[in-house]
């Protein structure tokens, strides 16, 4: 019965296995068909695979926004690219998503070389550690300046092209239309996009000035107002040539010299922020090479002095690598990322008890002092509010004499444990001492240590009483049978570990030392203020050349007045923007008596000369005559200006190397050869006076 159940069984598999044959024959017969083919080959083209770069991202950024720490600069990055990607969610979060990634796997390699070189000085690599914050910025910021370039050298093209499509349609909305078609440069044709958007809206005037609002860079803003303008006054031909056209030629060289500039200043600067960390990654292996070699300097490194020129040198380090990036941000056109609505000065700053105290440092409005440092605000184009500046300069003050506290209470620390560790024994001028006489030196140490836990506490102790407790042997047996003169330097040597640990307490003059470190720390910000306004009077001539190309594109345009003028100005201006600002708003009240007070509230010669063309416009001579020297001499402003871009790469330059440079001087002047030196002269004379008295 059994044998014929198991025939039963065969006979249905391979009835089965028949069956699934020949179902499986027809469909491929069927599958082959014309259709079904095509079906395939269409299918074969746009079926996304199962695993792409691109889902990947898209997981990450949704990932990234549950990391408390890391969506903060995930939302930093997702503000600027939201400029450059208008409406474009998925792009915006694909790159913000690739940018932060590539940032993190710099990070964590770099996180895992400090804390090999730097696992022997917990204060070095805890440093080191909160410095790849800083540093995390920097390669963000980076990254995305590249994307902004990239969009930067797309308008060249985009205009390049602007210009065909205008001789063929003759109309200005059109020919960025049909540009803006292009798929090749998507982030130029979603700008052309929006721009096109604006020309045709039912209020153009209104929606270009919210455009305005978030144009990526100062470019796009001016073909957006110069293609206005042309659409809503006509076009006009001027020598012959078309006045549009020759505007956009003027727009297409300014961005030229900006690449140029920006080119430049990432070549000067790409490394000096690089140059100005990686040396105190050199600190301990310094310290253990000169160690090693010398073991006289071992006093230096592990003492009080070593450790004070340590943290000196991280702190120059730290003020050098944020000056070197204010120093080259300066000359960028990028917007400003920071969250300026609700930061955590702000937040802080509505707690009523918060709010009293912050209230007793800020001046009094009218006085000097307020108007001294609201000056200083607008010469260095300052986002932050006063308070958030008092918030910042109060929180420094207390962080910094906390942090000043507790590291003389480390050093004190520091100092004690030395005199419990630290081998006992006369070393070597060159060299290292042996295994053998290490241990040796060690049992010395642990000898002394025992008398110093003795007389723990008896600050009137002498050297007779320790000399008479090592006769006596209660201590230890140590110094039992050794003669008197080897008591006598043992008993100086204890006594001299036990002042020292009996000095080693907080001293008046170090919570003064911790004082002027905290008033320095609570005046940094407004330093720095004043750091960021001389380095924005560097770029003044550059500003001012920018301001003559706005005024050559629009004195030709007919129905364009001096207020017109002024309010273009105003759009475009950094540096100037506060004075011609406060014209504008003076203007319907007398256009003489305003530009005669802009004229009083600036000081740049070459940008006084503008407002008394101005002037000369307002009354007496038509805008093309006043300024008719800007067109007749435009080559010569064309190479001044790339002159003074020269100029102000290489004052930046020079500056960036000095600031760059100068932790890699201290740290192998000050912290390597001057040690060995001083150190090393002194040992000498002492092992000299040694020998003089013997003989």
């Amino acid at each position: 019965m059994s044998n014929d159940i198991l025939m039963y069984l065969l006979i249905g598999v391979v009835a089965l296995f028949v069956i699934i044959v020949i179902a499986y024959l027809m469909l491929r017969k069927k599958m082959q068909a014309s259709g079904i083919r095509e079906i395939q080959q269409l299918r074969a083209g746009t079926e996304e695979k199962k695993f792409t770069s691109e889902i990947l991202y898209q997981k990450l950024y949704v990932k990234y926004l549950k990391i408390p720490f890391i969506k903060r600069y995930l939302l930093k990055i997702r503000r600027r690219l939201e400029i450059i990607n208008i409406d474009d969610e998925y792009l915006t979060r694909k790159q913000a998503s690739k940018i932060l990634t590539n940032a993190i796997l710099i990070i964590i390699p770099l996180t895992l070389i400090i804390i090999m070189m730097t696992h022997e000085n917990t204060l070095l690599m805890s440093f080191l550690l909160v410095f790849e914050v800083f540093l995390a910025d920097t390669i963000i910021g980076g990254m995305v300046d590249k994307i902004d370039n990239k969009l930067l050298k797309q308008q060249i093209n985009f205009f390049s092209e602007i210009r065909h499509a205008y001789h063929e349609y003759n109309m200005v909305e059109e020919a960025i239309y049909q540009v803006a078609q292009d798929d090749e440069e998507p982030e130029m044709s979603r700008q052309a996009e929006k721009i096109y958007e604006v020309l045709i809206s039912n209020d153009p005037e209104g929606e270009l000035e919210k455009y305005y609002d978030i144009a990526p860079n100062a470019y796009l803003k001016e073909f957006a107002g110069v293609s206005y303008l042309t659409k809503e006054f006509g076009d006009r031909k001027v020598d012959g040539a078309s006045l549009y056209l020759k505007n956009l030629n003027n727009i297409t060289q300014e961005m030229q010299l900006e690449i140029l500039k920006r080119d430049k200043l990432d070549y000067v600067f790409q490394s000096l922020s690089l140059i100005s960390i990686v040396p105190i990654l050199f600190m301990e292996p310094i310290k253990n090479w000169a160690v090693g070699q010398f073991s006289f300097t071992a006093s230096f490194y592990n003492g009080r002095l070593g450790m004070i020129m340590q943290i000196l040198i991280l702190v120059m380090t730290f003020v050098c690598y944020l000056l070197t990036r204010k120093l080259k941000d300066n000359g960028s056109v990028n917007m400003n990322t920071k969250n300026t609505e609700n930061p955590w000065q702000a937040k802080l700053y509505k707690n009523p008890i918060i709010k009293k105290f912050v209230d007793l440092f800020i001046p009094k409005q009218g006085t000097k002092e307020y108007r001294k440092l609201q000056q200083n605000m607008k010469d260095a184009a300052s986002k932050d509010k006063m308070e958030w500046i008092y918030i910042n300069r109060i929180c420094l003050c207390i962080v910094t004499f906390i942090a000043a506290i507790l590291i003389v209470m480390y050093l004190h620390h520091m100092m004690i444990q030395n005199v419990y560790t630290d081998p006992t024994a006369d070393y070597d001028l060159i060299g290292s001492m042996t295994e053998r006489q290490t241990q040796t030196a060690m049992q010395l140490t642990e000898s002394d240590n025992d008398y110093i836990y003795y007389f723990q506490g008896q600050t009137d102790v002498t050297q007779d009483d320790i000399a008479k407790e090592m006769e006596r042997g209660r201590v230890n047996e140590d110094y039992v049978d050794s003669t008197d003169e080897e008591i006598q330097v043992a008993a100086e040597r204890v006594l001299g570990k036990i002042q020292l640990v009996n000095s080693e307490n907080m001293q008046w003059f170090e919570v003064l030392i911790a004082m002027v470190f905290a008033v320095i720390a609570y005046n940094a910000p407004i330093w720095m203020l004043k750091f960021q306004a001389k380095m924005r009077q560097l770029e003044m001539e550059d500003e001012v050349m920018q301001f003559q190309t706005i005024i050559l594109m629009l004195m030709r345009i007919e129905r364009v007045n001096v207020e017109i003028i002024l309010e273009w100005l105003e759009r475009y201006a950094n540096i100037f923007k506060e004075p011609i600002s406060k014209c504008v708003n003076n203007y319907e009240s007398g256009p003489w008596e305003a530009l005669e007070q802009l004229k009083e509230d600036v000081s740049y010669q070459q940008f006084i000369r503008i407002v008394e063309s101005l002037q000369a416009a307002v009354e007496k001579i038509p805008i093309a005559d006043a300024f008719d020297e800007l067109d007749t001499e435009r080559d010569y402003y064309q190479a001044r200006r790339k002159e003074s871009n020269e100029r102000l790469i290489s004052r930046k330059g020079m500056i960036g190397r000095a600031i760059g440079f100068a932790p890699m001087i201290v740290i192998f002047v000050g912290y390597l050869i001057i040690p060995l030196v001083f150190i090393g002269m002194t040992s000498m004379n002492s092992s000299m006076s040694g020998l003089t008295v013997e003989y």
